[in-house]
């Protein structure tokens, strides 16, 4: 049996305790057999394996080992050049990590710090580390629980649980036992280390401390979660891998046929090596990185904060996003919705949360509430029936210090234009019956020097039997079967729109009330109105959820709220459906596995669920296929958020841990912005294509022209540290300058990328092979020109060719902003990056070919202007070519 099954006197005699405690002798006695009431912490990388793990990657191991055989054959500025580009991509991979895994650190922030305990029969204050089951702890209003704890004692006690459990609403403790398995959140009897007191006190007997609480569970889980590669490292890493198995091939392949020929062994060597240099876009890991850090630069803009660099482009492939309700869809932020007064009037309330912004209505009349006198007095029935405070802070948000229900009374009120402690400067309070179980209500008695009122709050179903008045327009009068069935009425309708109700009732005498005789004070009441509340959805959700829809990405709700509650709120946000289906956390455990795989695409809502089953949602979706996204705010998130693809985090409303488990966090804790951070990854992905398309085009010409003259016995064309200073800056830059290409307007208007689909699809090996060969078709003809036609020298033709095939290159740049649009309809000037870094890239060419120290570093001579002519004639022809293709293809398709 589970703890909160047991009896009070079976906990205390199973913990070998008593009301009084424990001895202090017991106590060390205790700590040595269960150890500090802390969490323990899974165990560190060092920084130096971490830096050493940015090594691994395939294609940066090929690079590395190119830079260690340029350096054994003496080409030292060609081995220096690759190890900078190594250690650049390492060192800004290392501090994005450095940033992450803090997840233990913040789960100790919530541990409370100390905790008030009887020990040897007296209440003394000790470190909450040093508590150990069978201590008997002492709670009030404002404490953080401080272990788990079974309650032995309660007087109005209730326990805020949000974080850990996901329910907005505060929870009324008991001591009674519970008779069968219920969940987490249904666990009255039960308080949990990391949750707040926010009403009454008690006292409670310790029964798990450090790893053996709940969030000692959540604690291991997050340990146990291993960290899988994302979509872009697998796409990239198979990428590389491909790449340099063709390179070896073909470099093979030119070595084997040359020594066939009779050439010098060492000499093919170089060409060989020449090859492979040309073949593997040096630049490709650092440029990513960068593209990745450019388009978190951009999310943050759009209230998105990426913790973990590849998680960008892996939130644009997301097909699921699975989504917490409370903070995240909701506001957290209790708001009474509906009013039904006992004139008969019902009405509206709008505005949401805290913020006292809203008008009364009666359909579309609005209603002044000042001058009705039967709401009136229900708004000032709820600002005195109520112990809470709402707070404004300097930024102007609204707070609420206590219960959510009584706060959301208090900003009621305030909607009117009524205060609480102005209403107090005419009501002096005497005392106060807290909310309890039994009764289910509460009632607070002041007097105005003439009269005395009681003012009661409490369940619609518990108070109807206590009323003999009503009060209507003229005052009050006798309550009737009639008016009795229509308050029933009125109550179902607001329960069954998911609305929590409650009533509203006072009573009035001339003499001073028995607040010790509480079945004497709460009867003959008068009822004043009952008031549906309800945590609202944010308001800009509806609208992000028919977008993410439009954009092929499935949302689903996973909470520890109730059923009726969680459907309601997804019906209205768009996520559930007719024909869609609601599971509770106990329906889910008894799904077999097979029954759950059938189901899981109907499932939109999943309510009073724990951790455990939020793992079991995001492993069955990832084990379809999927790629996931889970959002969350409170404790009870962080496994699944680090189980997904993507996790995300409420950064205002999120606590600690949840934001050190997540992969990005939301800086305005706003639905819409996840939306939105689909959006920018989805173009982030498109600007690495375009990257790579101009990357590879451009190698796969220079693989050409090697290969060619290779083939035909010419001498090299261009050096291995031309090709590197090609592949390394006068590529890198203009790269660059595409990862600045603004997302195309359309692209949620797509469906998201299969799970299979790499960076590279077939079609686009087409393309960059018929582009890259008429590179090197334009390089080598102008090299073949100078070297056989007009006998220029083989360092003047090699010259031409290395300046033919830069500027080949930078206006082939402009072909990749658009698979098939024409620049002149994307617009010539509209990346400015783009054409700053190519207009950089051809004035150091002209510096390059021109200051003499630099001649002899990349054997160059300088050029005439009929030189120029040649190369400018020759190297326009990609983006003339390409231009012509993307007119035809443009008026076939109008045809």
């Amino acid at each position: 049996m589970e703890w909160y099954q047991k009896k009070t006197e079976e906990v205390l005699r199973e913990l070998n305790t008593s009301l009084d405690g424990l001895t202090e002798a017991e106590a060390r006695s205790r700590i040595e057999k269960w150890g500090p009431n802390r969490l323990t912490e899974a165990e560190k990388e060092s920084r130096l394996k971490k830096f050493a793990k940015q090594f691994t990657e395939f294609i940066i191991l090929v690079l590395i080992g190119s830079a260690a055989i340029a350096g054994v054959l003496g080409e030292w500025v060609d081995s220096l050049a690759i190890m900078a580009i190594v250690v650049l991509n390492g060192v800004i991979g290392f501090i994005q990590e450095e940033k992450a895994e803090k997840v233990m650190e913040a789960l100790k922030k919530l541990s409370a710090p100390s905790a008030k305990v009887l020990r040897d029969g007296s209440l003394s204050t000790v470190p909450a580390s040093d508590l150990v089951p069978g201590d008997i702890v002492a709670l009030e209003s404002g404490d953080h629980i401080p272990a788990d704890v079974r309650i032995i004692e309660s007087q109005f006690l209730k326990v805020q649980e949000a974080a850990l459990t996901g329910e907005s609403q505060a929870i009324e403790k008991s001591t009674d036992e519970l008779e069968n398995t219920v969940p987490l959140a249904d666990r009255t009897n039960m308080a949990y280390l990391g949750t707040t007191v926010v009403y009454g006190r008690g006292k409670a007997a310790v029964t798990g401390t450090g790893m053996a609480t709940e969030m000692g569970k959540i604690a291991r889980m997050l340990q146990e979660a291993k960290a899988e590669p994302t979509p872009l490292q697998k796409r990239l890493a198979e990428f590389g891998r491909l790449l340099v198995y063709a390179a070896g091939v073909i470099c093979a392949l030119i070595f084997a046929i040359g020594v066939f020929r009779g050439e010098a062994v060492l000499d093919m060597f170089l060409v060989a090596v020449s090859l492979a240099v040309a073949a593997i876009p040096e630049g490709l890991p650092a440029v990513v990185t960068i593209v990745l850090a450019l388009g978190v630069q951009r999310m943050v803009k759009r209230h998105a904060l990426i913790r973990k660099l590849p998680s960008v482009e892996t939130l644009g492939s997301a097909t699921i996003i699975a989504s917490d309700k409370t903070g995240t869809l909701t506001q957290n932020q209790m708001t009474v919705k509906r009013l039904f007064l006992g004139s008969g009037l019902s009405l509206g309330v709008t505005g949401t949360g805290y913020a006292p912004v809203g008008r009364f209505v009666k359909g579309k009349e609005e209603i002044d509430p000042l001058k009705d006198a039967v709401l009136k007095e229900a708004l000032i029935a709820g600002l005195l029936c109520n112990s809470a405070e709402l707070k404004r802070d300097d930024k102007g948000v609204y707070s609420v210090i206590g219960d959510p229900t009584e706060g959301a009374f208090l900003t009621l009120g305030e909607k009117a234009g009524l205060k609480k402690t102005e209403l107090l400067k005419g009501y002096r309070f005497l005392g106060e019956v807290p909310f309890d179980a039994e009764r289910k209500m509460m009632t607070t008695v002041f007097t105005d020097g003439e009269y005395h009122y009681a003012f009661v709050k409490g369940a619609p179903d518990r108070m109807l039997p206590l009323y003999t008045g009503i009060l209507k327009d003229p005052g009050v009068a006798p309550v009737t079967e009639a008016d009795r069935a229509s308050i029933t009425h009125a109550n179902d309708e607001s329960s069954n729109s998911a609305l929590r109700v409650l009533a509203l009732a006072f009573r009035k005498q001339k003499g001073p009330f028995n607040l010790h005789r509480v079945h004497e004070l709460e009867q003959d009441l008068t009822f004043i109105a009952l008031a549906g509340m309800i945590d609202p959805p944010r308001e800009e959700v509806g609208r992000a959820v028919e977008k993410a829809r439009t954009a092929g990405i499935t949302p689903i709700m996973i909470t520890g709220d109730h059923r009726a509650t969680a459907v309601a709120i997804a019906r209205e946000l768009g996520i559930f459906h007719e024909g869609d289906r609601a599971v509770t956390g106990e329906e889910l455990d008894a799904m077999s596995s097979d029954e759950f795989q059938r189901e899981l695409p109907r499932i939109k809502v999943y309510a009073r669920v724990n951790p455990e089953h939020k793992l079991k949602v995001v492993k069955a979706w990832r084990g379809r296929g999927d790629i996931i996204a889970m959002t969350g705010d409170g404790v009870n998130d962080a496994p699944a958020l680090k189980e997904a693809d993507i996790g995300v985090a409420m950064g205002i409303t999120g606590t600690d841990v949840t934001k050190e488990a997540a992969d990005m966090v939301l800086t305005d804790d706003n639905f819409a912005s996840i939306v939105s951070a689909v959006e920018e990854g989805r173009g982030i992905f498109d600007n690495i294509r375009r990257v790579v398309h101009f990357l590879l085009s451009c190698n796969i010409g220079e693989i050409f022209v090697l290969l060619i003259a290779s083939l035909t016995g010419m001498p090299l064309p261009l050096l291995p540290v031309q090709i590197l200073w090609t592949n390394l800056v006068t590529d890198g830059l203009p790269a660059l300058g595409l990862a600045m290409e603004p997302v195309d307007p359309g692209v949620m208007g797509r469906r998201p990328r299969a799970k299979t689909e790499g960076i590279v699809t077939n079609a686009l090996i087409w393309i960059m092979l018929v582009q890259g060969a008429f590179i090197a078709l334009c390089t080598l003809g102008v090299y073949t020109l100078e070297l056989y036609y007009l006998n220029s020298s083989v360092i003047k033709a090699q010259t031409m060719a290395f300046t033919v095939l830069v500027f080949c290159q930078k206006f082939h740049v402009f072909n990749c902003r658009s698979a098939w649009d024409s620049v002149f309809k994307i617009g010539v000037f509209s990346n400015k990056m783009l054409n700053l870094s190519v207009l950089v890239i051809l004035s150091t060419q002209l510096l390059l070919i021109y200051i003499p120290a630099l001649e002899g570093i990349f054997k160059v001579v300088p050029l005439s202007a009929l030189d120029w002519a040649i190369v400018v004639a020759a190297s326009i022809q990609p983006l003339v070519l390409m231009e012509v293709v993307k007119f035809v293809r443009s008026a076939a398709k109008k045809g």
